[in-house]
């Protein structure tokens, strides 16, 4: 069974948005000094690619 567009922008969603709480949830619980805000700012970026991914489905 071969992938379309809508199955891989799905499953690049899903490992952007897993990607972006563990980032956070680093910054938040492991790192608390100055490099947590960078590890959550970074996660809060892939959170907003996800979110441009999931748009995308079903358009291209």
């Amino acid at each position: 069974m071969g992938m379309n567009k809508n199955t891989i922008l799905g499953w690049a969603t899903f490992i952007m948005i897993l990607m972006g709480l563990l980032l956070i949830g680093l910054g938040a619980f492991r790192y608390r000094d100055v490099s947590g805000w960078g590890f959550a700012a970074t996660g809060v970026g892939f959170l907003a690619n996800a979110w441009v991914f999931n748009a995308l489905k079903g358009r291209v």
